[in-house]
């Protein structure tokens, strides 16, 4: 926590580092980055800060977990240039990332949602009671019909790495596996929902790094909890901010 100092105290830079739990090297820096004011100096050339140097450090500290190093920077470079406009559109970029991963991530929860697991074969009386009841793997034209799409589609997706069927050694027909059908199903509930193939590239391959669809609840779990945290720091970042808008006049 900072301290709480008056207006015309006069601080060193080890009297601002300690106060946060910086080194001196980096308020220093801070300040040649443009995120503090300049400091005024002594007639031996020491820098001396104030109550508003501090109130600044705790801004940009605070910013720093909801925008990230670099955008906090440009943040208070803007504030402390008196472009106060451009600070807040760099805000508003934040905030609409913000967005755009939260919508993200409820579009693949309402995708996991809907999946339902494929139904299982049969039973065939003529195979006898020792006959597989393993996954079913499927030609292309079966798979595109199952999901209500061309066979073209299915193609398309494939160029684009959402899946990756193997190919029979006697006829080079596509097969598609358990784990391909579970990529084209949730491809096929996330183009539903608007989402481009570049977009859909890196979930799918979130899905294949996890194991499948169970463990990527924990990771999914993981991804909420950053987006929340993210959005509760934009606040405390902004209550920061505007105490030092104040301050500064």
């Amino acid at each position: 926590m900072g301290q709480n100092l008056q207006n015309g105290e006069r601080l060193r830079p080890v009297d601002l580092a300690r106060g946060h739990g910086l080194s001196t090297q980096a308020v220093r820096n801070y300040e040649e980055a443009g995120i503090l004011p300049s400091a005024d100096r002594t007639p031996t050339g020491y820098r001396t800060y104030t109550s508003l140097h501090a109130r600044a450090l705790r801004a940009f500290l605070a910013l720093v977990p909801g925008h990230g190093h670099q955008t906090a920077t440009s943040i208070m470079r803007a504030v402390n240039q008196g472009e106060v406009d451009e600070a807040f559109r760099l805000i508003d970029d934040s905030h609409a990332q913000l967005l755009d991963d939260r919508r993200t991530l409820q579009a693949v929860e309402s995708a996991l949602r809907d999946l339902e697991p494929p139904a299982a074969p049969e039973p065939d009386a003529a195979s006898g009671p020792d006959a597989s009841s393993g996954p079913v793997d499927r030609f292309i034209g079966p798979l595109a019909e199952e999901l209500g799409i061309r066979p073209a589609t299915l193609r398309k997706w494939e160029r684009a790495g959402l899946m990756r069927p193997r190919r029979d050694p006697l006829t080079g027909y596509r097969v598609y596996d358990e784990s391909d059908v579970r990529d084209a199903r949730l491809s096929h509930q996330l183009r539903r929902g608007g989402y481009l193939l570049e977009q859909i590239a890196p979930l799918i391959a979130q899905v294949r790094s996890a194991g499948g669809l169970e463990p990527l609840e924990a990771a999914l779990t993981d991804w909420r909890g950053r987006v929340s945290a993210r959005g509760r720091a934009m606040l405390t970042g902004a209550a920061e901010l505007e105490a030092y808008l104040r301050e500064a006049g």
